[in-house]
């Protein structure tokens, strides 16, 4: 996330959260805790967070932490698809 959005994020937190505190050490502080997320997932966790607890959320709670993509998974997949196309194409010229 960008220092932008983030003063974006702080807006929203501040309409719901009147005693939320907003500065522009706390926003460079966010900012760089944010850096690595996107805008739109974070909004949705901040609009979810406000929808659920009276008190405004922490960074922790507003990170997307998403599990990294699993290359075994994907290359297992790709083996069992050409292993089957392996078989079928050795079945079409045994019977033909």
């Amino acid at each position: 996330m960008t220092r932008e959005q983030v003063k974006e994020l702080f807006k929203f937190l501040k309409y719901i959260y009147p005693n939320f505190e907003v500065s522009s050490e706390k926003i460079d502080i966010w900012t760089e805790l944010l850096s690595d997320q996107d805008y739109s997932k974070v909004m949705e966790k901040a609009k979810k967070h406000s929808l659920e607890q009276k008190f405004p959320p922490s960074v922790a709670e507003l990170r997307v932490n998403e599990p990294p993509e699993n290359e075994f998974l994907k290359k297992y997949q790709q083996w069992q698809k050409e292993g089957a196309e392996r078989i079928a194409k050795q079945r079409n010229t045994n019977h033909g």
